[in-house]
């Protein structure tokens, strides 16, 4: 065998190792785990005064499940989460809600963070949390 014949045939081989190789690639990736979409928004005011209503409200979805509700949750001085407020049972698809007002009591840090649970049916009695958001602070003076 000539030596162009043996870098010919190197190269062609190193070329069908080439495709190989990103074939397995692409198969390995379409393969990968599936991750759910959704997302979870919380909007509050950052200051309050004493006496007053605010508002929080937080928008959810996760196609993850088949109903989904939006709770939020409020804490203040470090102490535990608590639920404040649910909203309805939506289907995947439709943008799930909740709307609390909240009249501010004393003066201090409140935060308020909003949950996405997922359920199998409208009347599920075992939610699974799906989705938490970042707390939000609001400053009550």
């Amino acid at each position: 065998m000539t030596r162009t014949k043996k870098i010919g045939m190197t190269a062609r081989s190193g070329r069908v190792a080439v495709i190989g190789a990103l074939g397995l690639a692409s198969v390995a990736l379409a393969a990968g785990p599936a991750f759910a979409k959704g997302d979870v928004t919380i909007t509050a005011p950052p200051t309050a005064q004493v006496g007053k209503t605010f508002t929080v409200t937080a928008h959810g979805d996760d196609d993850a499940s088949s109903y989904l509700q939006v709770c939020l949750e409020n804490r203040s001085g470090g102490q535990a989460w608590h639920r404040l407020s649910c909203g309805a049972v939506v289907e995947r698809g439709d943008d799930a809600q909740v709307t609390a007002h909240v009249k501010a009591t004393h003066s201090g840090a409140q935060q308020y963070r909003a949950v996405v649970y997922g359920l199998l049916s409208p009347a599920d009695g075992h939610p699974v949390r799906q989705r938490t958001s970042d707390p939000t602070t609001v400053n009550v003076r």
